[in-house]
């Protein structure tokens, strides 16, 4: 049993080990934290047994067997049991009820969504996410990833080309001309956060820019 108290805001909780929550333990495992991973099928729980040494078999999610693997020890827990809405609020209340400061549950839908956050805990749509996700790289040919802030803000990751190329930080001036800034300046496998106004912008250099959607996208659009 995980019971490791000091470390809880270090140490993680893993309800469900489909693909989204196998992969949120391989994540974590790999940035050092401390994993309970726990799912009923003995097979998916043995294949996370590499990247943990806290996962376990639970026939059935209730209060007691949660306690038994330490759950309420972890500062964040995320349930990742999206499809079978009966349980994932079960479960979400569950593990509410153990004190875990961070619960996050993966939703399948708005309404499933809505009754999640009412008891407390911070909602994820993967699967929408990440239809939003290729949908805007579809939109734009040279956009490689972003993420989304609060009020209407973004960060992307944008391949530098057409009028950038050949032009300087300064000149380009995107702050005055479209009120983004650039907050880093990537190319091959260097990222400088650093960069000189200076700086000349060449093939196969990539940008991360930060400002609001519309502005972002004119950007875009304009380049």
């Amino acid at each position: 049993m995980f019971d490791k108290k000091k470390n809880a805001a270090e140490s993680y909780g893993v309800i469900g080990l489909g693909r989204f929550g196998t992969a949120l333990v391989k994540t974590l495992a790999a940035a050092g934290k401390e994993v309970i991973a726990v799912d009923k099928d003995e097979a998916k729980v043995k294949a996370v047994r590499g990247y943990t040494d806290y996962a376990f078999v639970i026939d059935e999610l209730n209060e007691t067997s949660l306690k038994e693997t330490g759950m309420q020890n972890c500062g964040t827990v995320t349930i990742c049991i999206g499809e079978q809405i009966d349980i994932s609020i079960l479960t979400t209340m569950l593990v509410t009820k153990l004190g875990v400061p961070h619960v996050i549950s993966k939703a399948a839908s708005e309404v499933h969504g809505e009754v999640l956050k009412r008891l407390g805990a911070e909602v994820v749509y993967p699967e929408a996410d990440m239809a939003v996700r290729i949908g805007k790289r579809l939109i734009s040919g040279n956009l490689l990833d972003y993420i989304a802030l609060g009020d209407g803000v973004e960060v992307r990751r944008i391949t530098v080309g057409g009028k950038m190329l050949g032009k300087s930080v300064r000149t380009l001036d995107l702050r005055k001309a479209y009120g983004i800034n650039i907050i880093a300046v990537e190319h091959g496998q260097q990222t400088n956060v650093e960069f000189s106004a200076d700086y000349t912008f060449k093939e196969g250099d990539t940008v991360a820019v930060i400002g609001k959607v519309g502005k972002i996208d004119k950007f875009e659009k304009e380049m």
